[in-house]
């Protein structure tokens, strides 16, 4: 079975048990014609069933799974107790949340005729395209953002694999390094095909969400003076993509003083994946370009330093997305994740196509040829013995690791990750943790700082923010000329103080933003906003039309 249904599995039964059984009930001709092996669905109910009956089944789901001589067959699996299967959103959840168990599969959306099947002829002209209701449009207007099928078939199937249109796969053949273009076809080769020996273990610390005083405590204690990098006596550094709300710019200006990368992870950081899913640009523009700005304005942060950006929720924005980051200046995302393999990814830019599956439910990628990284975040083993222990599937978040409890399987799990990557192809280990984790868990503090300043001392090993990552690719220096790489020298060691200690506390009432909330205070060294900074007025100039 292949990881990436193994991750469609994990992502449809959190908190569920897997069967695995094949469902020879079923008919799997009838339940599977036409189905990908990645969909789940119920079994249809029959005229004669009651709704007690059908209530009762809501829990149970099915996959259809390859079997012999190319055929498929039916794979049950069910939802734990007091949990009910959601089909439209593919997961399991709390019974009084899922109101379809009377729908036994996932609404499908209009397909266009597109590509011909082998042996079949178009019915349209030229390039011209089928629509999913008949009329023929052209090419290059399907997944262009406009409707142009009555169906609406031409913009409902635009991943990478299903664009018309989408950007070209990498040919190496034709990119050429040493030509200023670089690209790998399963993105697992080394920049400029340096042995492995010769490239530095890049390891990315990564932090999503709110940056407040308590946690901030937190990340200057894991990344003290006293732990440096060995090979550029350069202290470890980390990369914090900061949510708006109830964040602490003054925090935000410390870490960014010490030498941390700072990136944005939206100004509302809402939690319903539709909402990312089919944002358009403009409204991407409004949620990340605004979060920049309040960033810059209150963390005095100059423009130019903050390129990355990170949706929440796992989510991605597709095309718009990447169209957004485009016209606004950002060097890269990391939102996007790839399934475990022998070797894991490199970081690759979207001027060609992306080199692995699109993950996620119903998750929404991006197709078109883009100037813009994507570090890609691996899939992590959290298997306590990768040699002996049955396969699991993983998780891209170390906060998704439901099964790691204990201090000694947290060290594991680091070390198991950190080895994978260290003896395959060395691309950057990313470690990525909600803002809150340590908060939440910390019985694993003392380990990860123990972890962070020993692998730092080994010598082959960096601690480094997502922009150094990418000044590494484009200009690849081998592990023993690294200590002079300039690029890893910008604020190197840092001493001295914060900028402030008292920052101010600048209050704002917001009832219809935050109606649990008397008060939303806004901590920053710099002049007080008139209002709490929101979408469309990321400054808080207190726009009359705004709330």
């Amino acid at each position: 079975m292949s990881k990436t249904i193994l991750i469609k599995m994990f992502l449809a039964v959190a908190h569920g048990q897997h069967l695995g059984q094949p469902q020879n009930l079923l008919d799997s001709d009838y339940y599977c014609q036409g189905r990908d092996e990645n969909e789940f669905f119920r079994r249809e109910p029959g005229p004669e069933e009651t709704e007690q009956e059908i209530r009762s089944t809501c829990g149970t789901y099915y996959r259809c799974i390859p079997a012999s001589a190319g055929k498929k067959s039916i794979s049950q699996q069910r939802c734990q107790t007091a949990f009910v299967f959601d089909v439209e959103e593919q997961i399991c959840n709390i019974r009084n949340r899922v109101d379809n168990c009377f729908i036994w599969e996932k609404t499908r959306k209009a397909a266009p005729r597109w590509p011909i099947p082998e042996g079949e002829v178009s019915n349209c002209p030229g390039d011209d395209i089928q629509c999913g209701s008949g009329e023929c449009v052209a090419k290059n207007r399907f997944c262009d953002s406009y409707v142009d099928c009555e169906d609406e078939s031409d913009e409902n199937y635009c991943n990478p694999e299903t664009d018309p249109n989408a950007a070209e796969p990498c040919d190496d053949t034709k990119c050429r390094f040493e030509n200023g273009c670089f690209c790998s076809p399963d993105g697992t080769r080394i920049p400029n095909n340096l042995q492995r020996e010769q490239a530095p273990q890049m390891i990315t610390v990564t932090f999503s969400g709110a940056v407040n005083s308590r946690n901030s405590e937190i990340f200057n204690s894991i990344f003290s003076d006293l732990t440096k990098n060995k090979g550029n006596d350069c202290s470890a550094k980390a990369t914090f993509f900061v949510s708006h709300a109830f964040t602490n710019y003054s925090a935000v200006q410390e870490l960014h003083r010490r030498g941390h990368e700072i990136g944005v992870n939206s100004i509302t950081n809402k939690e319903g994946k539709d909402y990312w899913d089919n944002l358009p640009a403009q409204e991407y523009e409004a949620e990340f370009d605004g979060a920049r700005l309040i960033s810059e304005r209150f963390a005095n942060i100059t423009q130019g330093e903050i390129m990355g950006m990170r949706v929440p929720g796992g989510r991605a924005g597709g095309n718009e997305q990447f169209r957004m980051m485009v016209d606004w200046g950002f060097l890269y995302d990391s939102s996007l994740a790839a399934p475990r393999s022998r070797y894991p990814l490199w970081p690759y830019t979207l001027m060609h196509r992306m080199p692995h599956k699109c993950l996620g439910t119903d998750q929404n990628c991006p197709s078109r040829n883009f100037t813009v990284w994507e570090m890609v975040l691996n899939e992590l083993d959290r298997r306590d013995d990768v040699q002996f222990d049955e396969p699991l599937t993983g998780c891209h978040l170390v906060d998704q690791c439901a099964n790691i409890v204990t201090k000694e399987q947290f060290k594991i799990f680091l070390d198991n990750n950190l080895a994978h990557h260290y003896s395959t192809n060395r691309a950057p280990l990313g470690l990525h943790f909600s803002a809150a984790y340590f908060e939440i868990r910390k019985d694993f503090l003392q380990v990860f700082k123990d972890w962070v300043k020993e692998v730092a001392s080994r010598g082959d090993y960096y601690f480094v923010t997502m922009q150094q990552v990418i000044a590494w690719m484009e200009a690849p220096t081998e592990l023993a000329a690294i200590n002079n790489f300039q690029e890893w020298k910008y604020k190197c060691d840092v001493k001295g103080l914060p900028y402030c200690t008292l920052p101010n506390p600048c209050a704002s009432r917001v009832p219809r933003l935050f109606p649990q909330e008397e008060q939303m205070y806004l901590h920053t060294c710099e002049e007080c906003p008139r209002t709490y900074p929101w979408l469309y007025d990321p400054e808080g100039l207190d726009f009359k039309n705004v709330f």
